[in-house]
C-alpha cells in the first residue's frame, strides 16, 4: 500500500465531518428519543469524558462506547447528541473513520505550570481524574489524559479539608484553585464531585471503642475507622476480619458508616489472608452449578467419543511429544515435538489444548470464561478461568491420555530463521510429562539420564535445547529486551502458614519451553495477518521519548556510561552491563517504569520488549481469554470457515481482558506481599543482608537479597548522625561522619517492625538494636494499631492511625532527628 498523501488526510477529515453532519441531519429527522434532565444529561456529559481521557482509551466510534458504558438503545441516542455537542464545544474531536478523541491539547504533555492545565479543564472550570489519597488525608488528582509519563508535580494537590468524601482510586470532579501549591510549582483544588466510586466494598479489622462497633481498613484508605451498626447480626468478634459495604464515605468533618456484609475469620488465621484478597479485588468465587453442569456435558460428550477422531482431527499419538511444566502444576496445556530432516532443518511442533472444542461461543461456559477473562494464581490457591473438569481433565495434556490440540508446526532453517508454518486440528498422547528441575539436571548430567529416558525422548531434549538456545541468541539480535525483576515463591505449611520463602529462578529449561511459546504466537498472529482477519494481538506500545530520556539520566547518575537509552540497543547493552551487581534491580525497575503496559487489542502497534511487530497470546488458552478467541479463528481456518469480522467487539473484549489481567496480576501480588509479611512478622529482631533499592528524603528502600521483601529504613532509624538527601545522586549523607547510602549499596539490616494491617515493613541498621516500643504488641492490646483499646476515653472519637506505608514513609520520628523545617532536603 502506498503512502498516503497529507492532502488524502485532510479529504479524509473533511468527508468524516460531512458525514457527522449528514448522520446529525437523519437523526433530526428521525423520532428524537426523551429529553434528558438537566443533571442526567451532565452526568453522561461527565462520564463521557472520564471515560475518553482515561489512560488507556483508545478512540472508537460512539457506539463502541456506548458498549464500554454499558448503555442502553435509548441512552446511546442520547450519546451521539451529547458527543456532536462536546465536538463542537472543543471538548472533544473527531477522528479520521468517525472516531471519538480527546482534543489534541487535552492530551499534550507534560504540564508544567499551572495555567497550562486549562487544556483538560471541563465546563465550569472543572478537571476530572483519579483520586488517590495519602496517610495523612491529604491526597493527589491525575488529570485524565495526562500521560503516564507525566511527573509527579503535574498532579493536582488536595489538601485534607478539600478532599470531599472521595477514596483512593475514585474518580473524581475538581476546582482548580487560583494559586498553585504552597511552596511549590504544583496546582491545587478542591474536589467538588465524585463522579465514579472505584468500589464499595472494604476489607479491614473489627473492634469495639466505646460502645459502639468499628471497622480499620486495611492499607491506607481511609485514615478513620468506620463505624458499623449491629455487628451482633453477622456474630461478630473482636479481631475478626470483615468485609463491609459503605453506606456513608467519610469526610474532614464526619465519620464514615458502613455495615458488616462479611465476616473472613480471625486476624491471623490461616486462609484468611486469602479471603481478604479475593474480597478486596472482588474476585470470582465458586463456579455455579449451572456451569459445572455444562462442563459435565462436555466431559460426558467427550468419553462417549473417546477412540474415534473426527476426519478433521489429525491423528499425532505416534509423535514424540512431551511436556515440562513447574512440578505443582495441576494442568499442562502445552506441549512440544522437535525433528530435524537430513538438511538440517527444524520442524517444531507445539501442541495446545484445544480448549475451544469444549468451550463454544455463546454458551454458558463461554459466558463464564469471558467475565472471568483469566485464572488467578494466589500463592495458596487458583482461582482458574474454567471449571477444573476441563482445565485439569479434558484439556490438560496428560501423559499417555489421548488429548485434543491445536497445533502449530513452525519450520526453521537450520540458521533459526522461520521458513514455513502450518496449523492444524490434532490428537496427541504425551509420552512423558516432565518438571524444570528434571530438565535442569538433564541438562547438567545428559549421560546419567540416558538410563532414565527412552532414546527418542533423550534426544528430543537435546534438540530442543539446541534450538531454543539458537532462536533466543536471535531474539535478542534483533532487539528483544528481558528485564530481571525478581519475584517471590511462598511456601506453604500442612496449616497453611508461611514456612519459607525465596526469589524464583529463571533457569535454562524456562527459557526452553519461553522461547518455543513465543515462536508460536508470533507464527500464529503473523498467519492471522497474512489473512487480513482481525484478532486479538498482544500489544506493546513503544515508550515515550521523553520517558527514555528520564531514564538515560537516571542511570547516567548511577554512574553508568551510556548513550541515549531511545536506542532499544543501548537498553540492551545497559541490562547486561548491570546484571549481576547491586544496582541490578534499581536499574531493571526504573526501566520497567519507563516501558508502557502490555494490553489486548485488535490494533497493529507491534511488541515493543519483544521487538516483534505480529504477535499475538495463543499458548494458554486454559487460563486467558485472548487465547481462546485465537483459538477460535485457528479452527475457523482449518474447517475452511469464515470467521465473525466485528472489530468493535474485539476493541471491547480487549479492554475487558486487559482490566482482568491487571486485576488479577494485583491480587496476586498483594497476597504475595501479605504472606512474606506474616513470615517476616515472625522474624522480628533478625539480621539479613539487603541492597538499597531506592533513595527518598524520608529514608531509603532496602530489599532482602536471600528472602526478597523491601521495606523503609526511615532517616529517624539512622540515630549515629544527620543526613542530607541527594536526588541527583540518588545518595543520603552524613552531615558530620560523611557516611553515605547509595542506590545499590550492601547492607546489613534487623527486621525491626511489621504492620499486617497497614502492610508495612521497616528495618533498622543490623548495629543499631530494635527499641522495644517499636516491637509490634499482640493485635488484641492495640488501639487501631497503636494504643490499647481499654484506655479511649468515653465521647472520644476513634484517632486517625497516622502516616505510614508499606515501602513507605514510616510514622516514627526520633528525639535526634532535627526538625522537619531546618531540616536540610537537597543540596
Amino acid at each position: 500500500m502506498s503512502p498516503q498523501h497529507p492532502s488524502d488526510e485532510h479529504a479524509d477529515d473533511q468527508n468524516e465531518q460531512n458525514d457527522a453532519a449528514e448522520s446529525e441531519d437523519e437523526e433530526s429527522s428521525a423520532e428524537a428519543p426523551t429529553k434528558l434532565s438537566a443533571a442526567a444529561a451532565e452526568e453522561l456529559r461527565a462520564r463521557v469524558l472520564a471515560h475518553i481521557r482515561h489512560p488507556n482509551y483508545k478512540p472508537v466510534k460512539p457506539k463502541v462506547i456506548a458498549k464500554q458504558l454499558e448503555l442502553d438503545e435509548e441512552m446511546f441516542r442520547h450519546l451521539k447528541r451529547a458527543i456532536k455537542r462536546m465536538v463542537k464545544s472543543g471538548e472533544l474531536a473527531w477522528g479520521s473513520k468517525h472516531l471519538v478523541h480527546a482534543p489534541k491539547a487535552a492530551a499534550a504533555a507534560p504540564i508544567p505550570t499551572i495555567k497550562k492545565f486549562e487544556a483538560v479543564k471541563l465546563a465550569g472550570d472543572r478537571v476530572i481524574g483519579v483520586f488517590r489519597r495519602a496517610a495523612a488525608g491529604f491526597g493527589f488528582v491525575r488529570p485524565a489524559g495526562t500521560p503516564r509519563e507525566a511527573e509527579r508535580t503535574m498532579d493536582i494537590f488536595i489538601d485534607r479539608n478539600d478532599t470531599l468524601d472521595a477514596a483512593s482510586g475514585d474518580t473524581a470532579a475538581v476546582k482548580l484553585g487560583r494559586k498553585p501549591r504552597r511552596g511549590r510549582d504544583q496546582p491545587s483544588g478542591e474536589i467538588v464531585e465524585v463522579i465514579e466510586r472505584e468500589t464499595h466494598r472494604f476489607v479491614g479489622s473489627y473492634f469495639e471503642a466505646n460502645g459502639n462497633g468499628y471497622v480499620q481498613t486495611d492499607g491506607k484508605i481511609f485514615g478513620q475507622p468506620i463505624l458499623v451498626g449491629d455487628a451482633g447480626a453477622k456474630n461478630v468478634q473482636i479481631d475478626d476480619k470483615v468485609v463491609i459495604e459503605m453506606v456513608r464515605f467519610p469526610n474532614a468533618t464526619s465519620e464514615g458508616e458502613g455495615v458488616i456484609v462479611n465476616v473472613l475469620g480471625a486476624r491471623g488465621q490461616p486462609g484468611v489472608d486469602t479471603q481478604m484478597i479475593i474480597a478486596e479485588y472482588n474476585l470470582p468465587g465458586e463456579f455455579s452449578d449451572e456451569v459445572l453442569h455444562a462442563a459435565t456435558a462436555e466431559a460426558d460428550k467427550f468419553t462417549a467419543a473417546e477412540g474415534t477422531l473426527p476426519s478433521y482431527r489429525r491423528d499425532l499419538t505416534a509423535e514424540t511429544i512431551i511436556t515440562i511444566d513447574p512440578a505443582t502444576a495441576r494442568d499442562f496445556d502445552d506441549a512440544i515435538s522437535l525433528t530435524r530432516d537430513d538438511k538440517g532443518f527444524w520442524t517444531l511442533g507445539v501442541h495446545i489444548a484445544d480448549v475451544s472444542h469444549f468451550v463454544q461461543p455463546k454458551t454458558v461456559l463461554d459466558r463464564e470464561a469471558y467475565e472471568r477473562a483469566t485464572s488467578c494464581y494466589l500463592p495458596d490457591r487458583v482461582i482458574p478461568m474454567l471449571p477444573e473438569v476441563i482445565s485439569n481433565n479434558l484439556a490438560s495434556l496428560q501423559p499417555d491420555r489421548v488429548r485434543y490440540t491445536q497445533t502449530c508446526y513452525i519450520q526453521f532453517s537450520p540458521e533459526g530463521v522461520v521458513t514455513h508454518t502450518e496449523v492444524c486440528l490434532g490428537a496427541i498422547k504425551s509420552c512423558r510429562r516432565f518438571s524444570y528441575e528434571e530438565v535442569d539436571e538433564y541438562l547438567a548430567d545428559r549421560a546419567a539420564w540416558k538410563s532414565k529416558l527412552t532414546p527418542p525422548v533423550h534426544k528430543l531434549l537435546a534438540d530442543m535445547h539446541e534450538l531454543a538456545m539458537m532462536l533466543r541468541k536471535k531474539r535478542f539480535t534483533r532487539g528483544a529486551l528481558e528485564l530481571s525483576m525478581r519475584e517471590v515463591r511462598i511456601t506453604l505449611g500442612p496449616d497453611g502458614t508461611v514456612s519459607g520463602a525465596a526469589a524464583t529462578v529463571n533457569t535454562e529449561s524456562h527459557q526452553m519451553i519461553e522461547e518455543f511459546m513465543l515462536a508460536a504466537n508470533e507464527a500464529v498472529a503473523r498467519l492471522l495477518f497474512n489473512r487480513d482477519w482481525p484478532f486479538l494481538r498482544r500489544v506493546h506500545g513503544k515508550p515515550d521519548p521523553r520517558r527514555l530520556k528520564q531514564l538515560t539520566e537516571f542511570v547516567q547518575e548511577l554512574g553508568i556510561e551510556c548513550e541515549s537509552l531511545e536506542s532499544r540497543f543501548e537498553l540492551q547493552r545497559v541490562l547486561h552491563e548491570v546484571n549481576g551487581k547491586p544496582t541490578q534491580y534499581a536499574v531493571n525497575y526504573a526501566m520497567l517504569r519507563s516501558l508502557q503496559q502490555a494490553v489486548y487489542s485488535p490494533k497493529e502497534e507491534g511488541h515493543y520488549a519483544l521487538a516483534s511487530d505480529c504477535y499475538c497470546h495463543f499458548t494458554s488458552p486454559i487460563r486467558r481469554y485472548p487465547d481462546l478467541t485465537v483459538h477460535r479463528l485457528i479452527r475457523a481456518i482449518v474447517m475452511k470457515e469464515k470467521p465473525i469480522n466485528d472489530y468493535a467487539a474485539l476493541e471491547i473484549q480487549g479492554e475487558h481482558c486487559s482490566n482482568r489481567e491487571r486485576r488479577a496480576e494485583a491480587a496476586e501480588r498483594e497476597l504475595t506481599k501479605l504472606k512474606l509479611l506474616s513470615y517476616m512478622n515472625q522474624r522480628i529482631g533478625e539480621e539479613m543482608d539487603a541492597v538499597i533499592t531506592g533513595v527518598e528524603d524520608f529514608g531509603i528502600f532496602v530489599q532482602g537479597t536471600a528472602i526478597p521483601a523491601e521495606g523503609l529504613l526511615h532517616t529517624s532509624a539512622l540515630a549515629d548522625d544527620y543526613y542530607d538527601y541527594d536526588r541527583k545522586q540518588h545518595r543520603l549523607t552524613g552531615r558530620r561522619s560523611g557516611r553515605v547510602f547509595r542506590l545499590g549499596d550492601k547492607i546489613n539490616v534487623r527486621i525491626a517492625r511489621v504492620d499486617l494491617d497497614r502492610r508495612e515493613l521497616d528495618f533498622r541498621l543490623a548495629e543499631e538494636p530494635v527499641d522495644a516500643d517499636e516491637t509490634p504488641k499482640n493485635p488484641g492490646e492495640l488501639e487501631f494499631g497503636f494504643r490499647e483499646r481499654k484506655h479511649v476515653p468515653a465521647g472520644k472519637k476513634p484517632p486517625s492511625r497516622g502516616p505510614g506505608r508499606f515501602s513507605g514513609k514510616s510514622s516514627k520520628r526520633t528525639s535526634q532527628e532535627p526538625p522537619r523545617g531546618k531540616k536540610k532536603r537537597r543540596k
